[in-house]
């Protein structure tokens, strides 16, 4: 309503300083383009005015306001002022309204974490970074991009900066550009994180996402129980089932790199394509529990020249609600060789326990996670992937955007080797 005042107010006196300067025998057509450019110069005027004043001074209308160029109507009738506006379908208000956003619009979130181990194993251990020994780690500095390139499409982007001996290397996590079809299609095409585990879509690479300091052994960054990446075409969506609410994934892209932990971001090392199917249901009389499961097929090429088919099927059952959160995860990786014909099955599983207490402002939330991983005698893949281990934490959030954390861990990686002890603490935060 303020915009509309002062722009009747600004027509009117545009009107009467015509009439009174014109000369005493104008043409009707200067008298009309004159008129015409004191309106457009006045309305610049008070747009430049209600950006200056605020949204107080820009309270919206039931119909936008037009320049004289673009609504004919609105001249014509300015002079006597019978009708301000001429109305406005729905479809021309949409139209109009997606003018006036700006794209792209580009925003930025950041994540990072400092972290401090220490154990009764001597030299390198395996707590945040293989090698790494006992002391203070620097985290990964992690930056999510987002920007809407239209109504309809969107881009996003994850990288991180990850502290090495020699210095830091940035990695492309996730590259995504999506196109929004309705809520039952939508396609994208990029870089993901493997949508074979709830864990791996569900909290990324900011350490803060996460109830724990680090991920379940089976999903972790850099592992190869499960590639942790993928790079192709991804369609999602909504499957229409009343208050089950099911959704679907349905991915066809590269497989493993020639590094297995690595996704094939140059290329595929053969001709044949991954792909990989996720259904899960969200049941609208149980908020917070998710249920779903997925299978993953490839065919990989390793260093020897071997080629090994590799089916992965999982399930996994999510509580979201913190008092208390679940979540269990299971997963089976098959491998054959084409050349022997041997097979080879590998189960894996976490089970996670958590409980926000309602104490000191709900900021304490005590965790126990359980990990397992049994690769089979001669598995060609999984050779380093032998994990059972127990972790018991706190969390404590400082504020809404930092926390800090703390595990005891007991694991063991080797069946020769003795089991593993060790203190762990992160300080991480969103920013």
């Amino acid at each position: 309503m303020h915009r509309q005042m002062l722009l009747v107010i600004a027509l009117i006196l545009a009107a009467g300083t015509a009439w009174g300067q014109a000369p005493s025998t104008p043409s009707e057509g200067e008298s009309t383009k004159d008129l015409l450019e004191r309106i457009e110069k006045l309305e610049k005027r008070v747009v430049e005015l209600e950006a200056r004043l605020g949204p107080t001074a820009a309270a919206p209308s039931t119909a936008p306001v037009v320049s004289p160029a673009q609504n004919p109507t609105v001249v014509e009738q300015a002079p006597g002022m019978e009708h301000a506006q001429a109305p406005y379908s729905a479809e021309q208000q949409a139209t109009i309204q997606e003018a006036e956003t700006h794209y792209p619009n580009l925003a930025i979130r950041g994540f990072a974490d400092v972290d401090f181990s220490a154990t009764n194993q001597p030299g390198p251990i395996s707590g945040f970074n293989p090698g790494v020994s006992s002391g203070f780690n620097l985290g990964q500095f992690d930056l999510h991009l987002a920007s809407s390139l239209s109504k309809k499409i969107t881009y996003f982007a994850e990288i991180t900066f990850n502290a090495q001996p020699t210095g830091y290397t940035l990695e492309v996590e996730r590259s995504i550009i999506r196109y929004d079809y309705d809520d039952y299609f939508k396609l994208s095409f990029g870089r993901y994180h493997t949508p074979i585990s709830y864990w791996n879509t569900a909290f990324h690479h900011g350490a803060w996402l996460q109830t724990t300091i680090t991920r379940p052994e089976m999903v972790k960054i850099g592992g190869v129980f499960i590639p942790v990446h993928f790079v192709g075409l991804l369609t999602e969506g909504n499957i229409p089932s009343g208050g089950l609410h099911l959704a679907y994934e349905v991915g066809l892209g590269n497989g493993r790199g020639s590094i297995l932990s690595r996704a094939g971001d140059a290329g595929d090392v053969n001709n044949n394509r991954a792909w990989l199917v996720n259904v899960f249901a969200r049941p609208a009389g149980f908020y917070g529990l998710q249920v779903g499961g997925s299978f993953y097929k490839d065919e990989i090429r390793l260093p020897t020249g071997d080629n090994v088919r590799e089916w992965i099927a999982s399930t996994h059952v999510i509580w979201t609600k913190e008092t208390p959160e679940f979540l269990a995860e299971f997963a089976n990786s098959h491998h054959q060789d084409l050349l022997t014909g041997q097979t080879f099955n590998t189960p894996a599983f976490y089970v996670q326990f958590a409980y926000r207490l309602p104490w000191l402002e709900r900021t304490l939330k005590p965790y126990y996670r359980y990990d397992y991983i049994q690769p089979p005698p001669g598995e060609p893949i999984l050779t380093d992937t032998r994990y059972q281990g127990s972790t018991l934490g706190l969390r404590y959030d400082i504020s809404s955007f930092a926390a800090f954390k703390s595990e005891f861990r007991n694991f063991q990686r080797l069946a020769s080797e003795p089991h593993v002890n060790g203190v762990f603490f992160q300080t991480s935060f969103t920013f």
